[in-house]
């Protein structure tokens, strides 16, 4: 599979800009002949919309996804994008991957800090794995991957990539989560990862970027600096299966040391 990952500078509740960076991407992803094109956490809206969260909450099948999912197949890519979802009083931090089968959706289910729990709902549904391009995957959001049991759910039911659209804080210890722990998570579940992050300042945020396609050794496909950009990887299909022989470390697991 050819994949594409952009990172982008977010334009706070005005969707109308985000969709147009995204259409972009996605046409030079077409031009690369990518399957997939991953963007970041809410990056139909902006992240930095506390006052805005409910305003511009849509269903998943309001216009926001509907207007992706006609691009997704006006581009014959399967496009991954966040949003903030409504489901009758709630709304939820969403990620939706659309294609020409129709769209996927996830909730994030570990919400980061004070911000977001006051404007979104945590969800208590375990990412699912779905098929893209022939491999098995699964979604999660930003600090979801923090969490060690969530990648090594997915990967124990099968994922072969995780796709993590993020919203990174620039600070030196969040760096380590990109530099660090995201491939940790992809070695030693013998999986890819696509980690695609905003960038830039934002409101009173600023993002670190770091956005990284990582492969199940462990090691970098492409990764991103601090700006904008559009990363392109292919992924090998015979890659985990080396990795898996080299670090064997699902077939050696002892699920009864670990309790419940």
């Amino acid at each position: 599979m050819n994949i594409a990952l952009l990172q982008m500078q977010p334009h706070p509740a005005t969707p109308e800009l985000n969709f147009a960076r995204i259409a972009s991407a996605a046409r030079s992803a077409q031009a690369f002949g990518a399957q997939l094109l991953v963007t970041p956490e809410l990056s139909l809206t902006g992240y930095a919309i506390a006052n805005d969260s409910a305003r511009l909450a849509e269903p998943r099948d309001g216009p926001l996804v509907t207007r992706l999912l006609q691009l997704a197949r006006a581009t014959d890519l399967a496009i991954v994008a966040g949003w903030p979802e409504r489901d009758g009083a709630d709304v939820y931090n969403s990620a939706v991957l659309a294609s020409a089968d129709g769209v996927q959706c996830y909730r994030k289910c570990h919400l980061f800090g004070a911000a977001e729990r006051a404007q979104f709902r945590a969800s208590d549904v375990p990412s699912q794995v779905f098929e893209v391009a022939g491999l098995k995957t699964g979604l999660l959001i930003c600090y979801d991957i923090e969490f060690p049991e969530m990648a090594r759910g997915l990967a124990l039911a099968g994922a072969e990539l995780i796709i993590v659209p993020t919203a990174l804080p620039a600070s030196p210890g969040q760096r380590r989560v990109s530099e660090v722990l995201v491939p940790g998570r992809a070695l030693e579940n013998h999986v890819f990862i696509a980690y695609a992050g905003l960038c830039g300042a934002e409101r009173d945020l600023r993002y670190e970027g770091g956005s990284v396609i990582v492969g199940p050794d462990g090691i970098d496909l492409a990764r991103a600096g601090r700006g904008e950009a559009l990363l392109m990887a292919r992924l090998e299909p015979g890659a985990r299966a080396a990795a898996a022989l080299e670090n064997p470390y699902l077939a050696d697991r002892r699920p009864g040391l670990y309790g419940a």
